[in-house]
């Protein structure tokens, strides 16, 4: 198999480094966590100028006709600055669900400003029930004359406070635990009855917990067939997880960049701690752990986009595991490495281990997914 970008992918991957090096510096990056939104509207703006927002959207839709490979250059690159914009929910989780999904109306209603900048979409999936199963759903859509009445809450929604469009998942039937009977609905954040509270994440990245009560959408409010959002979802969760294993090897880079630069700089007893072979050691183990995840990164790019389902999860959820137990090793031996300054919020390696803290948790941790990965493993043993 043939690990190499294609010139295309490569000029990708140099633009957004780029762009994100003169763009995204960690001065920049802190003002915009402090801020009231947690976002820059007008580097959002920025990035859909680049073409960036389109990339994963056909290109009769206004888009790139990007596939996983292309999101996982920008989506390292993004790991790398530690971009807390969006772009997990916007471009990778909600794009998904609508590209597979949408009906061509919907698709001209909404994608033209996804892509231009001008909407921020998300995917509300997660419930407090729920824990990391993605087909626990407890929220409740009702068929009415008009539509459809939403009840539920939704918590850790990304972004959920600035996103203008959430795309609900909500069940039209079934027991909660049931794969079957989940719909999606897309609902404005300005519908009555749709409370939203947002927080800061432990990575200065924002989230949402969302109480619905009796909210009324019409019947195109519906995203893809009634009761049968289940395989969409998937795909969607699966792509965030290819996506998100992409930022975290980003980080790990710039944790062991940050980290090296530090044993070489850093003198004691009149010499570069870096000198001392204790340290080196663990350097060679810190780099050892980065390229496992890299070749886990690969494995999962090259199953996102899979349509056969058990196999696609099961391969994404063996790389989001090894690739957390990574992220853990990895960040732990760049705090231990810089000393009491790798927890300072002065230094870039505490907002880093913090981003591959959070990772560990999003989407599922590694103990959820190795049991996934050994739950399909005994059912194929069985043929079950």
């Amino acid at each position: 198999m043939d690990f190499e970008l294609n010139d295309e992918q490569r000029q990708l991957k140099d633009s957004v480094e780029r762009v994100l090096s003169r763009e995204y510096g960690f001065e920049r990056r802190r003002r915009i966590v402090a801020s009231d939104e947690g976002t820059d509207r007008a580097l959002w703006r920025q990035f859909a100028e680049l073409g960036w927002l389109g990339l994963p959207f056909a290109e009769c839709d206004g888009g790139l006709g990007g596939g996983a490979v292309e999101t996982m250059v920008v989506s390292e690159a993004f790991g790398r600055a530690l971009v807390v914009e969006p772009w997990l929910a916007s471009v990778v989780l909600a794009a998904s669900v609508l590209r597979d999904a949408a009906s061509p109306a919907q698709r001209d209603a909404w994608l033209p400003a996804l892509i231009g900048g001008e909407c921020i979409a998300t995917l509300a999936h997660a419930e407090p029930a729920s824990r990391h199963d993605r087909h626990i759903v407890s929220t409740r859509a009702l068929d009415t004359a008009d539509g459809f009445r939403l009840n539920g809450r939704k918590s850790l929604v990304p972004h959920g406070q600035v996103a203008d469009l959430l795309l609900v998942c909500a069940r039209s039937s079934g027991a909660d635990d049931s794969p079957q009977g989940l719909s999606l609905f897309a609902v404005p954040r300005d519908t009555p009855g749709l409370f939203v509270d947002g927080y800061v994440t432990q990575d200065g990245q924002r989230a949402a917990d969302l109480e619905l009560v009796d909210v009324d959408v019409p019947r195109n409010a519906l995203v893809g067939k009634p009761g049968g959002a289940y395989p969409h979802l998937s795909h969607a969760l699966d792509r965030g997880i290819a996506a998100l294993c992409a930022q975290a090897v980003g980080t790990m880079q710039t944790l062991y960049e940050a980290t090296l630069e530090h044993l070489k700089t850093r003198r004691q007893f009149g010499v570069a701690i870096g000198k001392f072979q204790a340290l080196q050691h663990r350097m060679a183990e810190m780099l050892m752990a980065l390229e496992h995840a890299r070749s886990m990164l690969l494995l999962a790019t090259a199953h996102a986009d899979l349509d056969d389902a058990p196999r696609r999860e099961r391969v994404l959820s063996a790389a989001k595991a090894a690739i957390g137990q990574a992220a853990r090793s990895v960040g732990q031996q760049a705090v231990q490495l810089h000393g009491g300054m790798g927890v300072t919020d002065e230094l870039i390696v505490s907002h880093a281990f913090k981003s591959l803290t959070v990772f560990n948790l999003t989407l599922g941790d590694s103990d959820h997914h190795l049991a996934r990965v050994g739950d399909a493993i005994r059912a194929e043993a069985l043929g079950t």
